[in-house]
């Protein structure tokens, strides 16, 4: 750190990730996965691009947190999706790219990514 701007810009962005990720319960939430078994699936750059996404977009009604073992570990990575008045969403076998398109698909425009849920691919 070379200045008190440097600082600052650091602090800010802490700040927003940490609102970002405060568990609301009144708006949209996302939670990633983040046991052992989903952190060895490579659920930490899907964590940071579901995290990255939201603010790209400025989405302020949208959380994102993490968890421990959802308890269906040969699908890790697991991302669940909480819409208010909706049923839960189960996401499987994430990567960060997906994670963009749920983003854009999902909470953005409403329409369920139908291919990479835990019901699609159980079938």
């Amino acid at each position: 750190m070379k200045s008190l701007a440097e600082l600052e810009a650091l602090r800010k962005n802490a700040l927003e990730q940490i609102h970002m990720r405060h568990d609301r319960k009144d708006g949209i939430r996302i939670v990633v996965g983040m046991a052992t078994c989903g952190i060895a699936a490579g659920a930490r750059p899907v964590l940071g691009a579901f995290m990255e996404e939201i603010a790209n977009r400025k989405l302020s009604d949208v959380t994102v947190t993490q968890t421990g073992c959802i308890g269906v570990c040969r699908l890790e990575p697991v991302v669940e999706v909480y819409m208010p008045g909706q049923e839960k969403v189960t996401y499987v076998k994430m990567d960060a790219q997906k994670a963009k398109k749920v983003v854009a698909d999902h909470i953005v425009n409403g329409l369920v990514v139908s291919e990479y849920t835990i019901g699609e691919v159980e079938q």
